[in-house]
């Protein structure tokens, strides 16, 4: 199977029933799932007044700020300010959560997973990355700002498009290949050919969607 390329011009905005935004679904599993339904889902919201955010019993969330001055949530009456950009935060869908915006609408970058099943990681890169998955682990990247290129068929990305690698491409390890111009901080062991190499000219988000064991 070849990587599942997710372009920003084909989704289709679905607005909030509380008329406060708009939510764009980048993704999700099963396919055609439903917000009672899915086991991970991710999606771009344009956040257009605050309010409520709906619950998701039994749902893990991690939202992160892709433009606009922030936003202001509290999650169980504990207040939390979420205005740096690329910033991932994680947050309980089983909490009341209240947004308040800081200064104007924001669009969002969201990952759900139902906790019985999965857990998600975010993590948020500005240069080339090589990503070689851990067997089972499903992995989505979504350009955030700038672009971005999968060096294997030169698949070009552009703001807020996606690919969502196959599963045959989950080997050994997450981490980022070693070589001039490379952020190695927190490289792991990436030997081999195998993986996913990006050359990125922007922000570029990498989510690890990760079965529990036995699922």
């Amino acid at each position: 199977m070849t990587p599942r390329v997710l372009r920003a011009d084909d989704r289709k905005p679905a607005p909030w029933k509380n008329g406060g935004g708009v939510t764009s679904e980048v993704a999700a599993y099963p396919a055609g799932a439903g917000t009672d339904d899915f086991l991970w889902r991710i999606s771009v919201a344009d956040v257009e007044r605050g309010g409520p955010f709906s619950t998701f019993p039994g749902v893990d969330r991690i939202i992160t700020v892709v433009d606009g001055p922030g936003m202001e949530l509290t999650v169980d009456e504990v207040a939390h300010r979420v205005d740096a950009p690329y910033e991932p935060f994680a947050f309980s869908g089983d909490a009341a959560t209240e947004c308040r915006l800081l200064g104007g609408p924001v669009v969002d970058f969201n990952v759900m997973v139902r906790r019985s099943a999965m857990s998600a990681r975010v993590r948020v890169v500005r240069t080339d990355t090589f990503v070689r998955p851990d067997p089972g682990t499903r992995v989505l990247a979504v350009v955030l700002d700038g672009t971005a290129v999968l060096r294997q068929g030169s698949v070009h990305l552009g703001r807020l498009d996606g690919i969502l690698l196959p599963a045959e491409d989950a080997h050994r390890h997450l981490g980022q290949q070693q070589g001039q111009g490379r952020d190695d901080v927190n490289r792991l062991d990436a030997g081999g050919e195998d993986g996913a190499d990006f050359g990125v000219e922007g922000v570029l988000a990498i989510v690890d969607l990760v079965p529990l064991p036995g699922r």
